[in-house]
Parts: structure tokens; sequence; C-alpha cells
């Protein structure tokens, strides 16, 4: 056989061998390039995180979700950027219940003694309510009326009086 069949031979096969290569790594960046993204996980707002007795609970430990029971449109989402720039995580925001009547503010929560509720009702003021009922939403939830202008000074923290649970934003 001629020396010469030998090279063609030989580069036929490695052009045939880099040709298949090259199919195969175009099919595997198709089927990579059109493969859907993963789906979203989703981050709580808020996780059950275990306080001791003694423990200082900060603002921004606390989430709080603000309902609007008034008549005036975009009070929760007012309210809401006022207790974020006090330091608070943000929850939800939205339309109070039909129904609910608040004059000024109320904190609504299963509750009175939760160490985040006690934080959140120093920022409300001595005017603000409590009721003894499931919240909406993440956190703590603040019902705002016709009557509720700003936040007041409170506490930056508070000491929790016995182990608690309270909803904190995730780490």
């Amino acid at each position: 056989m001629p020396a010469g069949l030998d090279d063609r031979l030989r580069s036929l096969v490695t052009l045939g061998v880099l040709a298949l290569l090259l199919l195969l790594g175009a099919a595997w960046g198709w089927t990579a390039a059109t493969k859907p993204f993963p789906g979203a996980v989703e981050t709580p707002a808020c996780v059950d995180t275990e306080l001791g007795k003694g423990d200082r609970l900060f603002a921004d430990r606390v989430v709080v979700s603000v309902l609007n029971a008034s008549r005036r449109e975009g009070l929760a989402s007012r309210t809401m950027q006022l207790f974020v720039d006090a330091g608070f995580v943000a929850g939800e925001t939205g339309n109070a219940p039909r129904g609910t009547e608040v004059a000024y503010a109320q904190v609504w929560s299963d509750t009175a003694h939760d160490p985040a509720v006690r934080l959140v009702r120093t920022r409300l003021g001595p005017d603000a309510g409590f009721e003894r009922r499931d919240g909406v939403g993440p956190g703590v939830t603040v019902v705002v009326g016709d009557d509720f202008e700003d936040l007041v000074d409170g506490k930056e923290s508070v000491k929790v009086k016995k182990d608690s649970v309270v909803c904190a934003p995730p780490e």
C-alpha cells in the first residue's frame, strides 16, 4: 500500500472523529441551552425563632405586616415604610377585611405578651389597641385607621421576659 494512502486514511479518520465530537458537543450544548430554568425557591418572610428569657429582641428581627382599615388610599404602604425606616422588616401590606373598624391603630396577635408585639406597640404609642386574633400576613399584624399619622419614638429593643418563639426573618 502506498504511504500516501495511509496518511489520507488517517486524516479522514481524524476528521471523522473530530466531526463526531463536534456533533456530540453541539447536541449537549443545545440541550443545556434549551433546558428550563429551575423554579424559584420561595424564601419565607419569617421563620419561627426561639428566644430565651433575658435575650433582647431588636427591631431588625421583627417582621411587620400592615393592613389599612381607613378610607385613605396607600396608608398601609406609607405605614410600612415608616416601620422599615425604624429598622423593622417588611412583611405584607393590604386592606383590612371588610367591616374592620379601627380608629387609630391596632395590633392583632394571639398574645399581647409576645416580645415582637411589645416592641411594635412601643412604636404605635398609647392610643394603639390590641385585639387577640390571628394576624394576617407574616410577623406582627398592625391595622391602621383614619386617625393614624406617624409612628412615635419607641424602644429599639425589648428584653424577653420568658422563653418565646417569634417570627423573625431568616438569616
